[in-house]
Order: structure tokens, then C-alpha cells, then sequence
């Protein structure tokens, strides 16, 4: 069978140059819009005690060996998250990092095992201000690139439009024929929706199972079409680190940005409630013990930093699919400078 040649042989390298240069004045003209909003940018640790803790995020372990040869495990963190809220509790009110980020058992298309996540908090601000830093930054981006569209796969959205603002229970109901709200402690009725609109369900499947699966087939692909979307309000069992919305602890605030049908971010109207925080982890990795037979351990250090975070909102932009989106590559290697190797040594 015919082996792939290498990234850095030079007709490889050759045909993702353009891609490469578009990246780099991509970031610098986010890096100017931060200093311009007065952010400052902070360099974090990928080195954690918790590489984070959803059910089905998988982490790079290695140990960490100290002077007297005693060992401790750490992870390569999946996100800058703790560390940056860490600094919030320290004091910062307007930050950002370029970082690094690292997530196992992910690749495709969209997917890198390494990756750059670009992460920012605004302290005392609501998530709509983060909302609108993201559509800012997608126009940044296609400006830096030389553009006018973001565009993938046949599809395009144009970033100067309106963007479009539209909850998760409002999206499930055009696009799934399913009312989510009336649905939010049924799994039967997310199970019958996803059967009618053909996809699989499998037994063990639970409720999250099926909102993600129904998201990502059939409400996922009709987004960001045209124009960005905004997702908004997501249940409150799918929170993750966002509080829940004043007045209607159905939902939380979180929102995602998509561009044609691709998630490029994920934000928070950032939870302080450490109690509520830790209940949540807890559970998730309860979960995640049962269905893999691991779970990771919680930063007890972050939970005690959120004891005294301020109030703030925060966003995790995927760095690379912007870059691909605004340039015009059709897979994130295009735009990585050394893409990791598909396969490692032997183990």
C-alpha cells in the first residue's frame, strides 16, 4: 500500500503555504482586537492536576517525577479553563491565551489530537459581551485572510450579516419537530424524536446521549448557514461550567457559534458556585467511571479559586477552524504547521 507522504516534503508543504500565512496574520489581527479591548494575554500551564472533567473527553497522562524520584500523575490539559479562571480569582479581569490544547482518541476533518484553543474571559460582564467578541473575531479573521466569507465544504457564511440568535429549544423544534422543553426529563420522547427522524438509539443511551446525537446529526448541519448562528440557552443538564440562566433554571448560558454547520465556539456565562461546581464534576465522573472504567480526578485547587472568582463570562474558540474557515481549507492538518503524526511508536 502506498504510504502518504510526509507534511514536510516540499510539494506537501508547497500546497498548505498559503493556508500557513493566512494563519499567522489571522493571528495577529486577533491578538491586535485583545489589545485594542484592553485584554492582556497570559501564557498557561498544560501541565494539570485535572485535565478536565466531561464524560467523554479522553486525556494525554504522564508522570511527573520529582526530585527524591517520587511520582504524581499529571494530564496534558484538554482546555486552558481552570488556569484561566485561576488567574481571574487572582485578580485579572480581562485576559486571553493562545494555547495549546490536547485531547486523545480525536481526529478528523475538525479534530487534532493537538490543537490551539484561543480562550478569553471577560470579568464582570455579561455572555452576550463574549457573543459579540466572537462575531467580531470571525470578521477579524476573514479580513486577515483576504476574504469576505467563511466558507467549508460547498457552504458558506458571511460573518458582516446579522448573525442569527436562536436557543437550543428553538432549534430542536424547526429543525427536530421536538419540544425540548416539555421534553427535558424524558428520555422516551428524545428516544421516539430520534427514532422518527432515523437516528440510531441505542439501549443504554440516556438522555444527554440523545440530545447530542439529534444536535449533532440534524440540528448541527442547518446552522451557521448563510450567516453565523448563535446557539443559545442549552438545558440546564448540559450546563458543563456555564451557571443557569436568572429565571428559568431550565436553561443554562451557554452558547455555541457555528459557521457552516461547524462549532467554532463554546461559551460560558461563567458558574462561581464552587458547591454546585463540584456536584457536577462528581457526577460526571461517576459516569464517566461507569461507561469507561476511568474517571479523572477534580482540581480541588480550581474549586477553591472559584470560591472567590468574580462574576465573568468566558469563550473557548476552536483557533484552527477559524483559520480553516476563513482561508478556505477543507481539513485542520491545512493550517497546523506540524501536524502530529497519525501513529506514535509501537507501544
Amino acid at each position: 500500500m502506498h504510504e502518504a507522504s510526509p507534511w514536510w516534503a516540499p510539494h506537501v508543504y508547497a500546497d498548505r503555504r498559503d493556508f500557513l500565512k493566512a494563519r499567522g496574520r489571522i493571528a495577529t489581527a486577533c491578538r491586535a482586537f485583545f489589545q485594542a479591548e484592553g485584554f492582556d494575554e497570559v501564557e498557561t500551564a498544560c501541565l494539570q492536576v485535572s485535565p478536565g472533567n466531561e464524560i467523554h473527553l479522553r486525556a494525554f497522562a504522564t508522570d511527573l517525577i520529582a526530585e527524591d524520584g517520587d511520582r504524581s500523575r499529571l494530564y496534558l490539559h484538554t482546555s486552558p479553563e481552570f488556569a484561566c479562571k485561576k488567574l481571574l480569582a487572582a485578580g485579572e479581569e480581562r485576559i486571553f491565551t493562545m494555547a495549546r490544547a490536547f485531547r486523545n482518541g480525536e481526529r478528523s476533518a475538525l479534530h487534532h489530537p493537538e490543537f490551539t484553543m484561543l480562550e478569553w474571559y471577560r470579568a464582570k460582564a455579561p455572555y452576550a459581551a463574549i457573543m459579540a467578541d466572537c462575531v467580531v473575531l470571525a470578521r477579524v479573521a476573514v479580513e486577515a485572510a483576504g476574504g469576505r466569507t467563511l466558507r467549508w465544504r460547498g457552504q458558506t457564511a458571511d460573518p458582516f450579516a446579522e448573525p442569527e440568535i436562536l436557543t437550543v429549544a428553538e432549534a430542536f423544534a424547526r429543525h427536530a419537530g421536538l419540544d425540548l422543553l416539555a421534553a427535558l426529563n424524558d428520555r422516551a420522547a428524545l428516544a421516539a424524536a430520534a427514532a422518527r427522524l432515523s437516528i440510531r438509539v441505542a439501549e443504554d443511551d440516556d438522555w444527554s446521549d440523545l440530545f447530542s446525537k439529534i444536535l449533532n446529526v440534524r440540528i448541527e448541519p442547518e446552522l451557521g448557514r448563510g450567516r453565523l448562528t448563535l446557539l443559545t440557552e442549552y438545558p440546564a443538564r448540559e450546563a458543563a461550567l456555564a451557571r443557569l440562566k436568572p429565571g428559568d433554571a431550565r436553561v443554562s448560558e451557554r452558547f455555541e457559534m457555528y459557521a457552516c454547520g461547524v462549532e467554532l465556539a463554546n461559551g460560558f456565562g461563567e458558574l462561581v458556585d464552587a458547591a454546585e461546581q463540584r456536584a457536577r464534576f462528581e457526577a460526571a465522573m461517576a459516569e464517566k467511571l461507569a461507561r469507561y472504567g476511568e474517571a479523572y480526578p477534580i482540581d480541588r485547587d480550581f474549586l477553591a479559586a472559584l470560591e472567590i472568582m468574580p462574576e465573568a463570562s468566558g469563550v473557548a474558540l476552536g483557533f484552527d477552524r477559524l483559520v480553516m474557515l476563513a482561508a478556505g481549507a477543507e481539513r485542520i492538518e491545512q493550517v497546523l504547521w506540524t501536524p502530529v503524526a497519525p501513529r506514535g511508536a509501537a507501544v
